[in-house]
C-alpha cells in the first residue's frame, strides 16, 4: 500500500540527540528556577505546576503545590532523568522559546533530513511530527533550525498528550486524528524513528515503520526496514 503521510520523530531522527542533551536540557535546567519563581502566578504556568504536583503525588513524591522550591527540585530531577512528563516538557518549551528568540542557539538538523523533508513537502506529501517534547517546543525547534524556518513543511504536530511513544494506543490516537483530515488507512502512514520500541508500538497500531540508525550498524535481522539517512528511505 502506498505511503501517503509521513510521521517523524525528532531526536536521533531529524536531529542529533546531543543537541537536546547537551544544549537544550542544560539551558532549561539553568533557567527553570528563576522562570518558576517569576511566572508561577500566571495561569498557564500555575496549571502546569498543579499538574506537576499531581503527577509527583501519583508517584509517591508528595509535594505541596504552594512550595515552589520543592516543585523546582522535582522538575530539575525530572530533567536529569529525562522524564517524559507533559508538564515538564511544556515548561521546558516555554523556557527554550526565550533561548531561540535571543539567538542563544539554533536547533540542529541533519542535512539529509532537511533536504528530504523539503523534497517530500514539495511533492505534496503531508508531514507530521510526533515527539516527547511539547508541540510548542517542536514548533520552536523547526522554526529556528540550522536549516532555517522549516515550520511551513509540516501539517501538524503531536506530543505526549497523545500518549507515551512506546505505547501502541498513542499511535492509534494519532491515526484517529489524521483520519479526520485525510482519507487514509494505517498502512498508508510511515513512521520514522531511531528507537526500536517506538517503531514496535507504531507497527502494532498498523503503521508502516522505518528505523533511522544514524551511526549504528544495521543488524541483519532488523525487525523494521532500516536506513542510515533519509536519502535511503524508499516508499
Amino acid at each position: 500500500m502506498t505511503v501517503r503521510i509521513i510521521l517523524t520523530d525528532i531526536e536521533g531522527t531529524t536531529s542529533s540527540i546531543s543537541f537536546v542533551k547537551d544544549v537544550l536540557f542544560p539551558y532549561a535546567a539553568e533557567h527553570l528556577p528563576d522562570f518558576i519563581r517569576t511566572h508561577r502566578q500566571e495561569d498557564d504556568v500555575r496549571h502546569l505546576l498543579q499538574e506537576t504536583a499531581q503527577l509527583a503525588e501519583s508517584e509517591n513524591q508528595a509535594v505541596d503545590y504552594d512550595d515552589s522550591e520543592a516543585l523546582i527540585r522535582i522538575l530539575l530531577q525530572w530533567i536529569a532523568e529525562d522524564k517524559k512528563a507533559t508538564p515538564l516538557k511544556t515548561l521546558q518549551g516555554m523556557i527554550w522559546q526565550a533561548g531561540y528568540e535571543n539567538g542563544d542557539y539554533q536547533a540542529h538538523m541533519y542535512a539529509d533530513a532537511a533536504e528530504y523533508l523539503q523534497q517530500w513537502h514539495a511533492a505534496g506529501m503531508p508531514l507530521y511530527v510526533y515527539s516527547s517534547g511539547s508541540v510548542a517546543a517542536q514548533k520552536l525547534f523547526f522554526g529556528h533550525s540550522s536549516a532555517g524556518n522549516l515550520l511551513p513543511l509540516f501539517n501538524g504536530f503531536f506530543d505526549t498528550r497523545m500518549g507515551a511513544k512506546r505505547d501502541a494506543q498513542s499511535y492509534r490516537n494519532i491515526l484517529s486524528q489524521l483520519q479526520q483530515e485525510h482519507d487514509i488507512q494505517a498502512q498508508e502512514v510511515l513512521f520514522l524513528s531511531d528507537v526500536k520500541e517506538e517503531l514496535d508500538a507504531a507497527a502494532e497500531a498498523g503503521l508502516k515503520t522505518c528505523w533511522v540508525m544514524r551511526d549504528a550498524a544495521i543488524p541483519e535481522s532488523a525487525q523494521h526496514p532500516a536506513v542510515h539517512s533519509f536519502a535511503d528511505i524508499r516508499f
